[in-house]
Formats: structure tokens, C-alpha cells, sequence
């Protein structure tokens, strides 16, 4: 017999690595269209750039409306990517601890006043996730450092309880492909051929249970499974030749070099255990192995040193600069500030990472498109102007077309509307058919969803 552990062993390609008695009843129901096979949350903190309390104008909104509008500078990364993100403006997350980061934050994912509700990403992982291998990946970069008080952490598994993110690319990794693959630098699994060869087709190791399987299915059923198996047989072979050599569900892998328990909570490793953290949940997505997951980035009022992240325009050594202190650049866009042109430089890098993450998920072929079109990725932060720390007008962008459920290459603008209506159109693209989301929601967002 072959057990998930074993699948997962084998490199877990696709929904593959599901149960196959669980494939047969996905034979028997068929495949739902219009609906997100994924969602990511990509935190970061401390806020944007917004409208100054001297009057400026924000430098995250973008020009324009509705389908014809133009991205700002610090969101000039995201160019490649314009026709398939959504802007918000105008979302708001209540006056409830207004001006506060820990209210920020408490809300940020569930809707709900002091957090007293259950965040999305774990709703949705007791719905839609249920039956995967993970039904959520929590991923953290450095979230742990300073010893966080627990209103620092996003995801809550209860009202007022919240859950910290694994900071370690490398235990994740070896937690999520059970020893296949390798993290190269840190250690991990073994690249000898022979090992990639037996673990080259998870449909042809499972033969013997897939014969018996269709022993048990009638002639319709048995042609539903063909098409079925067919469909993940293509999936399989552009997974394990993606990019020519590229990580796969074969051979999974991660850039771990000089990540140890030394290293881990050093800022100047900051970039590369976000790029491993990105990689890492972009691999087990693709690979079926979860279809939930959340990666923080520190935490908020972060003490990260951003001044020392080598070979970035925020790059200055022997002066450290702190995401927090930054923020609080002053009542004006004064570029003379020292404090404002680095904060200006930090949300500009921040939107970079984001857009990596949309890369890696864009070069994976799947279906018609693309990972990114079967995908929802939400990109977020706890307050608005990181020196005013309101709640109004968050900075909120939402990419991928979640498998045509919603409509992308827009710029949703409203006057005031709370953001639960943003979390609860997000969960029905997923497919989970609530009607209410937080305490605040009347309804899925007017404008987003196909």
C-alpha cells in the first residue's frame, strides 16, 4: 500500500499525493471551474508611505481607476504583473485601535475588533484545506526575533489566539518534503540519480493501486479517472522540466547556504531566508501538498536592520536603520529626512519580494496559464502611513486570477468599505461558500470577483 508518508517521499507531484480513494471521489464529482486552486498572505510591517499628516499625497496609491490605472514608483516592480493584480483604495479595517500597530494587526486577517475571531488563512485551512497533506503553511522570516509578544503573530487559530510562523527555511523544508530534495548549504536529501530516478513518476509507482482502483469503477467513471490521471501525468512532466533543470517535485530544492541556528535571526540573512521561505511554499504548492499558506515577514514595530541587507538600495554600512524607526519619518515627505528616504526605500523593497513571489508562481506552467492565474496572493501590513499607523485606506493588493473567479488589472477605489469584504470575497473565489466574514462584512466585495 501506498501511504501519504510514501508519497511524500517520492517527491508528492500535483494532487497526487493525495489518497487515491480520495482521487476516485474527486472522479466522481468532477473539477469545479472559477475557482482559486490557492492563497497566499505575504505580510510585512510598519505600513506604507500614504498621506502625510502635513497633506501630501500617498506615494502607494496609483494614478487613474479602474482598468487604466498607473502604478507608482515604489510599485513599479509590479509592471509585469499589472494585469493581473487588483489595487484597493479606500478599504478600511474600523476605528477599533485606530493609530495602533497591535490593533492593526489583530485585525489584519480576521475582521474582527482585538482579534476575536479566527484569521482567514485558518478558516480556510479547516474548509478548502482540509484534506491536504498541510493545510497550512505558516512561514516566518525572522517573525520570532526579540521575543514577540503574541499580538505580533497574524494568524489565529481562536478568538484572541494566535499561532508563530516557522522562521526556519531549512526544518520547514525537511518538514515538508520528508528528506527528498536538497537545501543546498544547509543540508538536506540526497542527489545521487538513482534516488531521482525513483522518484522521476509518483503515477508509476502507484500502478498497482491505481489498477485496483479502476477494478472498482464503471465504464464512465473509469474514462473520468483516464482523463483525470492523464491530466496529472502532464502535470508531472512539466513540473520535473521546468526552467531545464529548475527545482521540482522530483528534486525540490532551496538556496540554505550558511543558514544555521547562528545565522537564522541575523539581519543581514534577512533577504535570503525570505527568498528561501518564498521558494520553499511555491515548491510545496506546486507539488499539491498545500494550498493555504501565510509567510510574515518580522513582525510589527520590527527592529529589522534593513540598512544591512547587502546589495539593495537600502544598503549603508555602519548605520543601522530599523523598519520601525524608519516609519516614523516625520509630518511630511521631506526627501532631507533621513528616516523618510530610507522608509521610502523599504516599501519599494518590500514590493520587490512581492513581486518575486509572483515570479516564481508565474513560471510554473499549469492548466491554460500559469500558477499565478490559478492563485490568490494577498500582499499586506498591519497599518496604513506608517507615521500616522491609521487603519483607513490600507494598502491591500490581491494577484492572480484564482482560476477566473475574480477580475484582475483593476483598481478598485471606494470611498469607505470595510476590508472584511475583501477577506470574504477571497474566501468564496476559494470556494468556500460563507456569507459573512469578521464582524463586519455585508458582503463580497463590490467589483472583485467574476
Amino acid at each position: 500500500m501506498i501511504t501519504r508518508r510514501r508519497l511524500l517521499q517520492l517527491g508528492g507531484a500535483a494532487a497526487i499525493s493525495l489518497p487515491l480513494a480520495q482521487l476516485a471521489r474527486r472522479v466522481r464529482a468532477g473539477n469545479p471551474t472559477g475557482v482559486a486552486k490557492r492563497f497566499i498572505v505575504m505580510y510585512f510591517p510598519d505600513g506604507v508611505v500614504g498621506q502625510s499628516q502635513a497633506g501630501d499625497p500617498s506615494l502607494w496609491d496609483a494614478a487613474g481607476g479602474g482598468p487604466g490605472f498607473t502604478l507608482p514608483d515604489v510599485l513599479a516592480s509590479l509592471a509585469p504583473y499589472q494585469s493581473k493584480i487588483v489595487l484597493t483604495r479606500g478599504l478600511s479595517m474600523g476605528p477599533t485601535d485606530e493609530g495602533s500597530h497591535p490593533g492593526g494587526a489583530k485585525k489584519l486577517l480576521t475582521a474582527t475588533d482585538g482579534g476575536n475571531g479566527i484569521s482567514l488563512d485558518q478558516h480556510l485551512a479547516t474548509t478548502v484545506g482540509a484534506s491536504d497533506p498541510f493545510n497550512l503553511l505558516y512561514l516566518g522570516a525572522q517573525t520570532n526575533a526579540d521575543n514577540p509578544s503574541s499580538d505580533m503573530f497574524i494568524s489565529y487559530v481562536a478568538p484572541g489566539t494566535t499561532t508563530a510562523p516557522d522562521d526556519d527555511p531549512v526544518a520547514a523544508f525537511n518538514r515538508v518534503f520528508g528528506g527528498a530534495g536538497m537545501t543546498s548549504g544547509g543540508g538536506g536529501g540526497s542527489g545521487d540519480p538513482a534516488a531521482v530516478a525513483r522518484r522521476t513518476s509518483i503515477l508509476d509507482n502507484a500502478q498497482a493501486e491505481i489498477t485496483a482502483l479502476e477494478r472498482q469503477l464503471g465504464t464512465t467513471e473509469k474514462a473520468k479517472l483516464d482523463l483525470h490521471l492523464q491530466a496529472l501525468r502532464d502535470v508531472e512532466t512539466r513540473i520535473q522540466t521546468l526552467g531545464g533543470g529548475a527545482p521540482s517535485c522530483a528534486m525540490p530544492s532551496i538556496d540554505a547556504t550558511g543558514l544555521d541556528s547562528t545565522t537564522l535571526y541575523q539581519p543581514e540573512y534577512f533577504p535570503q531566508i525570505l527568498k528561501a521561505q518564498s521558494d520553499l511554499l511555491v515548491q510545496a504548492m506546486a507539488c499539491g501538498l498545500t494550498r493555504i499558506g501565510v509567510i510574515q515577514s518580522s513582525h510589527h514595530t520590527s527592529n529589522l536592520i534593513m540598512s544591512r541587507f547587502a546589495n539593495s538600495a537600502l544598503y549603508e554600512p555602519g548605520f543601522d536603520m530599523r523598519s520601525h524607526q524608519a516609519s516614523h519619518y516625520g509630518a511630511s515627505h521631506d526627501p532631507s529626512v533621513h528616516e523618510y528616504a530610507d522608509y521610502l526605500k523599504q516599501v519599494t523593497w518590500w514590493a520587490q519580494q512581492y513581486a518575486y513571489l509572483l515570479s516564481q508562481l508565474d513560471a510554473r506552467p499549469e492548466g491554460d496559464g500559469t500558477m499565478l492565474d490559478n492563485s490568490l496572493v494577498l500582499l499586506c501590513t498591519e497599518i496604513c502611513d506608517g507615521n500616522t499607523h491609521s487603519h483607513d485606506d490600507m494598502p491591500f493588493i490581491l494577484a492572480g486570477g484564482g482560476g477566473g473567479a475574480i477580475k484582475t488589472g483593476q483598481l478598485l477605489a471606494f470611498d469607505y468599505h470595510r476590508h472584511a469584504d475583501l477577506l470574504l470575497a477571497i474566501g468564496n473565489a476559494m470556494g468556500d461558500p460563507m456569507t459573512a466574514f469578521g464582524d463586519s462584512s455585508s458582503g463580497p466585495l463590490p467589483g472583485l470577483l467574476a
